[in-house]
């Protein structure tokens, strides 16, 4: 072979050489492109047992070769207690909760293990499903890929369909070949999971029992809730016990605007500083007395119809949040924000022990729960003393919105109604504000016209269509008591005039 020859193959070689690592290099970049797309846009896998519907997905692939999962509780990420292998690993959505009188008589018999074995089946099998659903939205993302590279490139039809033929071919065996060796051990570990306080390694609140005491047979509605429900900073009720005075529950509050507006027998039990934890589903210190816990007073009501919930601020610590952001500079820094993310993490786990107890309470009462109202409006000047500024305004109300989409999603999930009370035009600084003021005996709670706001909104929620089959709140008459009034009127809501009128 002459010396031109052989430096011209050499050259061909050389050339090939190239052109082959090229290839290789586009398949790796393009297989590591389709795969990073798949597990972004492969649909969730619904997976159905025991009453729970669960999205079955992944999160989004890190470095590590183990870690947590993810629970997205209330549209909240909660990092699963189970660590599994691999860098992709599950997310788990709370889709849909049906817990029904069926459900739970087979899970108070023999049948409990094999329902939670059934749960962790369906886990386990939506996981594989997801993965196999991600491998082909995987090699159909490199092949739309590569021949948009290829015809970029004015590639030759054979040379086209080859390239892309290898390109799938590759993702579809290096995604198969990943996934059994970095995810396959997912399955074994969800086949741990029986229930839902397995994923986030909580210890199940014990049902709440009901409170000694005569039967409330009469008692068509009952309140739960914090110091918006109690009416802080309105009028005390009408000869009040210690604990009404403690709780400040008042005769301006929303729940006796149900009451007198349509004759409805009410009870309200809220008390201010109520949590979820202590007060609703626990005992309740305030000073010297005991408050018992909510729920276990409504519990005594053995025919109510609807239970109206307004929880969820101090839980958030909310004045807390209010007073440190009127003292700082901004109200966004990373500090406040990791403070509010943690709070609404731990705030989602007790809200859904709550949510399960109000969905197995005898009669199957319609359920309501409240959205929070915002206090500031666009104008901020009367509160410029206080050293809350417009921005600073904007951010608190951004977080008062991530908490009720967390009350949102949650009553969602369980089919129970939400009302979602509005004070627009009506706001701190307005000229007829629905708040009080910073100088009042409660500060940012409803006036009395802001309770009437709030139960006109609830009237609304509570006689729409909503998501249960069964109708929304219709009590029966009754002998109206110190805390309740008589039966339910079916002429169509008041205006807000009149019906502070029938309240006075």
């Amino acid at each position: 072979m002459s010396g031109s020859q052989h430096s011209g193959t050499r050259r061909v070689w050389i050339r090939r050489g190239r052109t082959t690592a090229l290839v290789v290099l586009l398949l790796v970049a393009v297989g590591a492109v389709s795969i990073w797309l798949a597990v972004r846009i492969t649909p969730t896998q619904s997976v159905a047992a025991a009453g729970q519907d669960i999205q079955v997905g992944a999160v989004q692939p890190t470095l590590s070769l183990s870690g947590h999962g993810e629970l997205d509780l209330f549209g909240e990420a909660i990092p699963t207690r189970p660590r599994f292998p691999g860098p992709i690993r599950p997310r788990l959505r709370l889709a849909h909760i049906s817990i029904d009188s069926q459900v739970n008589e087979i899970a108070r018999s023999s049948g409990h293990d094999t329902l939670e074995v059934a749960l962790s089946r369906q886990l386990a099998a939506g996981w594989t499903r997801y993965c196999a659903w991600e491998i082909l939205i995987a090699a159909g993302c490199a092949a739309v890929i590569l021949v948009a590279v290829t015809g970029l490139g004015r590639t030759r039809p054979r040379g086209m369909l080859a390239l892309v033929a290898a390109g799938v071919v590759t993702v579809v065996a290096v995604n198969a070949v990943g996934v059994y060796l970095l995810a396959s051990g997912t399955p074994d570990a969800l086949k741990h999971v029986h229930t839902l306080d397995d994923l986030v390694g909580r210890t199940p609140t014990q049902p709440v029992r009901a409170a000694r005491g005569p039967a409330l047979p009469d008692v068509n509605v009952v309140v739960l809730g914090d110091s918006t429900a109690a009416g802080l900073g309105n009028p005390l009720v009408a000869h009040p016990t210690a604990l009404d005075r403690v709780c400040g529950r008042s005769s301006d509050a929303y729940a006796a605007d149900l009451a007198s507006v349509n004759h409805w027998n009410v009870l309200n039990l809220a008390c201010q500083g109520a949590t979820v934890r202590d007060g609703v589903l626990g005992v309740q210190i305030r000073g010297d007395q005991v408050v018992p816990p909510q729920l276990a007073v409504a519990l005594r009501a053995t025919k109510v119809s609807t239970v109206v919930v307004s929880i969820g601020a101090n839980d958030m610590n909310w004045a807390v949040l209010t007073g440190l952001c009127a003292a700082s500079p901004v109200c966004d820094d990373k500090a406040s924000t990791a403070y509010f993310t943690k709070q609404l993490d731990a705030f989602n786990e007790n809200y859904l022990d709550l949510l399960h107890q109000l969905a197995t309470l005898p009669h199957h009462p319609a359920v309501l729960i409240n959205d929070y109202y915002d206090p500031f409006g666009p104008d901020t000047r009367c509160l410029a003393k206080e050293g809350i500024t417009a921005t600073k305004a904007a951010v608190l109300g951004s977080r008062l919105d991530d908490l009720n989409s967390v009350l949102d999603e949650g009553a969602r999930t369980f089919h129970f109604r939400t009302a979602e009370p509005s004070f627009d035009g009506h706001r701190l600084c307005s000229d007829q504000p629905y708040v009080q003021n910073t100088a009042g005996q409660a500060p940012l709670h409803p006036t009395a016209a802001g309770e009437l706001a709030i139960a006109l909104a609830d009237e609304q929620a509570l006689t729409a269509p909503g998501p249960q089959d069964r109708p929304a709140a219709s009590p029966s008459p009754s002998t109206s008591t110190r805390s309740t009034a008589p039966a339910p009127s079916t002429a169509p809501a008041p205006s807000a005039s009149s019906a502070r009128s029938a309240v006075r």
